[in-house]
């Protein structure tokens, strides 16, 4: 089933070229025409599905609670007390015994469970059986953290995402299960079901843009190619497609199902989600390593796009593979203890349409890579690319100017005051005068000195 990642490779990209755009046309107009005329001449209009009792379906599911375990019913039996709340006869309690052992469900006190009500006596404990327990609110808890998880992560593109997911559940329950219960060919119903979650997926969660046509070209004919090997190769394997769920739905329809095309369709729908992501990717490669040097031929935007698709195509495989492995484990366990060898293990009915499920769905999503990288070489080679633009300079402040700092003009020095430095200034002697010549007043000291003292000879 398709779905939606967080890659939001068309965000920001160049509109497309006349010439890409006329070539898109001419590519997906016919798959998209094709899809719709196909989804009107499977769909069945007109035609009721009969459920219920009119199958031979009798039984009612009524909800109820264990109120009260008794082991007073046999060695491999406890008796069960419920309060139905719902049903025929709500608020009643009834007891129910229920197998006790290796397989069986262990109930507790408080546990919501499901009863299965036959429809004869609604007050009789014998009309009524233990099927299931009541799981709701965990699935609705789990549901709403996951929205979260992916709102939290993508915004805006996970809100797509998620609309994409419940598109393609629509899909799902409103066209490609009405047409196979209404007799049409599974595997065609699967191809024209594929090709609607492709076109509206797609470009609900990645938007419409070049990039996101040539992902669905890539998508339409890697599902066909997987469509055609596995018509191929479940009638060389002689595979009937029938199981156990199988015969049961056709003992319930009453009339003839392809149940080889029902295995096909649920190939199909498995590796849809898978594609997704693989050509998603490649087209995004191609097209950034198209902008990224415009001068490159389609044979060199296909190499190095080749080149990409290899590291991712080991990882697309194993996941596959497991997948497949992870569901069918329980019956792996199963036949390994029927003590028979390991090819005939493997050719088995069950494990063998397992295989081919695997290997077809594998083989298509290694050949999505070359083809989808083929597709968008053609495409992107033809697209008029803006060259990424270099980011410019941020404006640079100018400098600021030296800041000159005005300083206080400094004061006048007072006048030189000259006198006698020894006996100071004496007012007594008037009013003071600067002397005429400073330099003859210096030239004679005003106490003469000594003479210099002779240095004695040693003689008197």
């Amino acid at each position: 089933m398709g779905h939606g990642h967080g890659h939001s490779h068309a965000l920001s990209e160049e509109p497309a070229s006349q010439r890409v755009r006329t070539l898109l046309v001419w590519l997906l107009v016919p798959l998209a025409l094709a899809t719709i005329v196909g989804a009107a001449l499977l769909y069945p209009f007109g035609v009721e599905q009969k459920t219920g009792a009119e199958v031979g379906l009798n039984q009612t599911p009524v909800e109820a609670v264990v109120t009260g375990l008794a082991e007073n019913c046999g060695e491999k039996c406890v008796a069960i007390t419920v309060k139905m709340t719902d049903g025929p006869s709500p608020g009643q309690s009834i007891t129910i015994p229920s197998v006790k052992g290796p397989g069986a469900p262990s109930f507790e006190l408080g546990d919501e469970v499901v009863l299965s009500y036959s429809g004869t006596q609604p007050q009789a404990a014998e009309s009524y059986q233990i099927v299931d327990y009541q799981r709701g609110w965990s699935l609705a808890v789990l549901a709403l953290l996951f929205a979260a998880a992916v709102l939290l992560l993508g915004r805006w593109q996970g809100l797509a995402a998620l609309g994409a997911l419940l598109l393609s559940f629509v899909v799902l329950v409103l066209f490609i299960m009405p047409s196979i219960l209404a007799g049409e060919n599974p595997l065609m119903v699967a191809v024209v079901g594929a090709g609607l979650i492709m076109f509206v997926v797609l470009y609900l969660t990645h938007g419409v843009s070049a990039r996101t046509s040539t992902a669905v070209l890539g998508t339409m004919v890697s599902l066909a190619l997987i469509g055609v090997l596995g018509a191929l190769f479940s009638a060389l394997s002689n595979l009937t497609g029938l199981d156990d769920d199988t015969a049961n739905l056709v003992r319930l329809l009453g009339t003839d199902i392809d149940t080889r095309g029902l295995l096909l369709a649920g190939t199909l729908i498995g590796a849809l989600g898978v594609l997704d992501d693989v050509t998603v990717t490649q087209t995004s490669a191609v097209w950034e390593l198209r902008r990224a040097n415009d001068e490159l031929t389609w044979r060199e935007l296909f190499a190095a796009g080749s080149r990409i698709g290899r590291d991712h195509m080991s990882s697309v495989v194993n996941t596959l593979v497991m997948a497949y492995a992870g569901a069918a484990l329980p019956l792996l366990l199963a036949i390994s203890l029927a003590g028979r060898s390991m090819g005939e293990i493997l050719t088995a009915q069950q494990i063998a349409q397992e295989i081919v499920r695997t290997l077809v769905g594998s083989i298509g999503l290694v050949a999505a890579i070359p083809v989808t990288t083929a597709l968008a070489a053609l495409v992107a080679v033809r697209q008029e690319v803006t060259p990424i633009a270099a980011p410019e300079p941020e404006p640079s402040e100018p400098e600021p100017a030296p800041k000159t700092v005005k300083r206080a003009k400094p004061e006048p020095r007072p006048a030189r005051i000259e006198g006698d430095l020894f006996t100071g200034y004496d007012p007594d002697k008037g009013p003071w005068v600067r002397p005429s010549r400073p330099a003859a007043r210096r030239a004679a000291p005003a106490n003469p000195a000594p003479p210099a003292r002779r240095r004695s000879s040693g003689s008197p």
